[in-house]
């Protein structure tokens, strides 16, 4: 792995992190379902123009349609749409620990349900992972934290994990930015309906609540997906995913500069383990690739 690819890893693995800070801060002023919808429509629109610009047709394969659609529903739509709503009541280092644990996901559900082979290290991270995420929930719902919005955030990670699954053998042909641009598109229709029908327009404007949504229109949702296509480009997807290890600590770390969201020692202990966890399953899977 070059320098260039670990500086690419590195800068995805912090713009990815600080998104549920950025996101703490909109859901807090703003429906969540409808600021999201808006992000993806512009984030969408600003990405085929861009590729545009740079060359790219504004056209897919039938197999990038379909791969493009699903993504949009399950990661855009499920995936971030679950976790919006849960930070009106979860707080963004929470969010983020259970989100980082997606690799743990996909090599769990990859060796039981696609009979994909598992190192002695790979099952020994799986178990800490899962241990350190377990530590963390426990404590914080023993501390009074809102189960339902855990739920919608296990909910989202695990339509997450069923899309990466499904989908990894899909490829952008070249046109990364075409099909970054359609996926927000999609995201953002499949995002637009459940946003009219249940949420009221009631926005609290403020020059914090226009800089997150700022940040996250063009950061999170934009760099940090061009930086992971072209990373995976570059080294391959089961190498760029070792970078995940670095998001449960960039994660509450970023929360607890920007929000000042406190951390007690189990949490502390628990990121430790899931980063370990989420290491150690990563190297076993690079062994076997």
């Amino acid at each position: 792995m070059d320098v260039r690819a670990i500086f690419m890893g590195l800068a995805f693995a912090v713009m990815w992190s600080s998104a549920f800070t950025s996101a703490r801060i909109i859901v807090a002023a703003a429906p969540p379902l409808m600021a999201l919808s808006l992000r993806f429509l512009i984030s969408g629109l600003i990405a085929l123009a861009i590729a545009r610009l740079m060359g790219e047709r504004l056209r897919l394969t039938r197999e990038q349609w379909i791969a493009t659609a699903l993504f949009g529903l399950c990661q855009n739509a499920l995936y971030l749409g679950l976790n919006f709503v849960a930070m009106q009541t979860v707080e963004a280092s929470l969010a983020a620990i259970i989100a980082s644990s997606l690799p743990l996901w996909v090599a769990l559900i990859g060796w039981i349900a696609f009979s994909e082979r598992m190192s002695g290290l790979g099952v020994l991270g799986l178990i800490g992972g899962f241990v350190g995420v377990a530590l963390i929930m426990g404590s914080r719902l023993s501390g009074g934290v809102d189960p339902f919005g855990v739920a919608l955030c296990v909910v989202g990670v695990l339509a997450l994990t069923l899309a990466t699954l499904v989908l990894r053998g899909a490829s952008s042909g070249g046109n990364i930015l075409t099909v970054v641009g359609f996926q927000m598109l999609f995201g953002s229709a499949f995002l637009a309906v459940p946003a009219v029908l249940l949420e009221t327009p009631v926005i609290e404007p403020s020059w914090t609540l226009a800089a997150a949504f700022l940040y996250t229109l063009l950061i999170p949702g934009l760099a940090a997906t061009w930086v992971w296509f072209l990373l995976v480009r570059r080294i391959g997807a089961v190498r760029a995913a070792t970078f995940h290890f670095l998001n449960p600590f960039l994660g509450v770390a970023i929360a607890a500069l920007v929000l000042g969201e406190a951390m007690g020692t189990l949490d502390y202990v628990g990121v430790a383990i899931i980063m370990a966890g989420i290491l150690a399953v990563q190297l076993s899977r690079q062994k076997q690739s």
